[in-house]
């Protein structure tokens, strides 16, 4: 893709969760090359600030938003110091995600089980809540990052499963319910993608675990997050104006087999 000279103040903005690593900020990076402007919502303030600088070196211009995605209060004050900043929001991507590995219902707690739902599912409803109107206002879109194991069921993922899968169901309402004031929500569902949260389960799994994980996607292989940006990239397009409510796997053909 075109490095961009820095975007004008009638640049276009995407709001992110979770945009400070991985998908995220992959898709942060690209949004700058196409000329928008980013917002990165996340909790890590380190992280934040060097992700804002990938953004800049990209030709992009970035801010990082303090946000915890569980709690409403900081989504809807993410969006407004994004409002005050930049202006406008074009694009939400509700991205910011946490996994629950190895736990039968059983075996779940009531807090892992509140907490997979919180960061999943109750985030991507308070920042889209709170940036709608600003989004009807641009006639906009939203983006939400679910998963292949919200299409398919893993033994093993109850609570994971179950909160992307509803992330799937309020993406299709999102469709449905905004359509006629000119939004469009579409959502991804990755397969395996390399980024630090996969990092920390091959280390949790051991030797071998790439290719363990490698071989049950049919290209062979995993995706790199960039992968995934590029689909997110696409949704918030113009190349894209006449889709919603589609839900698009991203999966090197998981949930084809």
């Amino acid at each position: 893709m075109k490095r961009q000279s820095k975007p004008t103040q009638e640049a276009p903005v995407a709001l992110i969760s979770g945009g400070n690593s991985g998908i995220g900020l992959a898709s942060a990076l690209r949004f700058a090359r196409m000329g928008w402007r980013v917002a990165l919502a996340a909790r890590d303030a380190g992280k934040g600030a060097a992700a804002v600088a990938a953004v800049q070196e990209a030709s992009g211009e970035g801010r990082f938003l303090r946000c915890d995605v569980r709690e409403a209060a900081q989504c809807e004050a993410a969006v407004a110091e994004t409002l005050a900043h930049f202006g406008r929001i074009d694009c939400l991507v509700n991205n910011a995600g946490v996994v629950l590995r190895n736990r039968t219902v059983v075996e779940t707690t009531l807090e892992e089980w509140h907490r997979v739902f919180e960061v999943n599912l109750h985030g991507a409803f308070y920042l889209s809540k709170y940036a709608l109107p600003s989004l009807i206002e641009a006639k906009g879109s939203i983006v939400n990052v679910s998963s292949y194991v919200g299409l398919v069921a893993l033994a093993g993922l109850p609570a994971y499963g179950a909160a992307k899968g509803a992330l799937v169901q309020l993406t299709r309402a999102l469709a449905i319910d905004h359509a006629a004031q000119g939004v469009r929500a579409n959502c991804v569902c990755p397969g395996t993608v390399r980024t630090p949260m996969t990092d920390k389960a091959w280390a949790d799994y051991g030797e071998g675990a790439e290719e363990v994980w490698s071989v049950k996607h049919p290209l062979g292989r995993i995706a790199e997050a960039e992968e995934v940006a590029a689909a997110i990239c696409f949704f918030a397009s113009e190349d894209a104006s006449f889709l919603t409510g589609v839900i698009m796997p991203v999966d090197g053909g998981i949930t084809a087999a």
